[in-house]
């Protein structure tokens, strides 16, 4: 059985960017024993998508750690795998290249791969994008992948529709990142205007953000603590839209499907980053300069380019 071996490490929203490719590599691979090689938290939904046989968790050893590199070496030697899927693309996994006996074929951007990516303006490439390109080398055709795999009943945690999902937390260590809770609860006030109900989603370090929100327009829905990954995918199905920073629940709503709007600060490039799908950008060298007339503005843009295709479609 041919033995496949696919890396990806890294943070929510790039993991999320890759699940296109994981699923192409599948499909391509469809009687391969296919392995992931990744980091802890997302293993879980490594092995929920179906696309892998075997996740194994990498401990991603500092340069001190001479039992954990041993121990990689010896899984990436006695994993006799023919090819090797580098999707994180980081001096990282050049270094897990070179930690091959026998090279397999490597499709990625490691000089001397058998399966190199030559393109040298790789690194201003939207996410996506590179890695639908550099699977082409490799002769695999990647799309949007589908993620009904991640669906869950979300019947009790659901408003009635139609209903936009808010997410305004983010990674702590990026404070600069979030759209003040103040805005967000003036954008919850209009969308209810509009017709909408509104929720917000996040954990218990984005409380107080949330309660600001509450406290600025009651009747939010607050379903911050009560949501796994797959209730927030499932959530995003059948909402009307999103508005969200710049932080993976915001990529993964608009892998599911729904109109979403991301915000950026000037300290992030969305040309390389941003949410594939159905996705306005709103971006502000200081978030806290971008208005709640603006992100709506963009949001009812969405609404409207929706009605549109359905008509078309009618």
């Amino acid at each position: 059985m041919e033995r496949i071996l696919v890396i990806k490490l890294s943070a929510l929203g790039d993991f999320v960017l890759a699940l296109g490719a994981m699923a192409a590599v599948r499909k391509a691979h469809a009687d391969a024993h296919i392995t992931l090689l990744t980091t802890a938290p997302f293993a879980d939904m490594a092995k929920r998508s179906g696309y892998f046989d075997d996740v194994v968790i990498d401990a991603r050893p500092l340069f001190y750690q001479p039992f954990e590199w041993a121990k990689l070496y010896r899984f990436l030697n006695r994993g006799v795998f023919s090819r090797v899927y580098d999707l994180q693309f980081n001096s990282r996994t050049g270094i897990y290249y070179r930690l091959f006996r026998q090279k397999p074929e490597w499709s990625g951007v490691v000089p001397g791969a058998a399966l190199f990516y030559a393109n040298p303006d790789w690194r201003n490439m939207h996410a996506f994008e590179r890695h639908k390109d550099v699977l082409r080398v490799a002769g695999i055709d990647m799309t949007m992948p589908d993620i009904s795999w991640m669906k869950t009943d979300v019947s009790l945690l659901s408003p009635e529709s139609p209903y936009v999902l808010l997410v305004p937390g983010g990674a702590p260590q990026h404070p600069q990142k979030r759209w003040p809770a103040m805005k967000y609860g003036a954008l919850a006030l209009r969308l209810q205007r509009d017709g909408y109900n509104v929720a917000v989603i996040g954990t218990t370090a984005e409380a107080d953000a949330i309660e600001k929100i509450k406290r600025s327009c009651p009747g939010v829905a607050d379903l911050s603590g009560r949501t796994s990954l797959y209730d927030i995918a499932s959530l995003a199905m059948g909402a009307a839209g999103a508005v969200g920073n710049d932080t993976g629940p915001t990529h993964l709503i608009a892998m599911a499907g729904c109109p979403t709007v991301a915000l950026f600060s000037g300290q992030t490039r969305p040309e390389l980053s941003a949410p594939v799908g159905t996705v306005g950008v709103v971006q502000a060298d200081d978030l806290h300069d971008a208005s709640v007339k603006d992100v709506a503005g963009v949001f009812d843009s969405l609404m409207e380019k929706g009605k549109n295709a359905k008509a078309a479609q009618a």
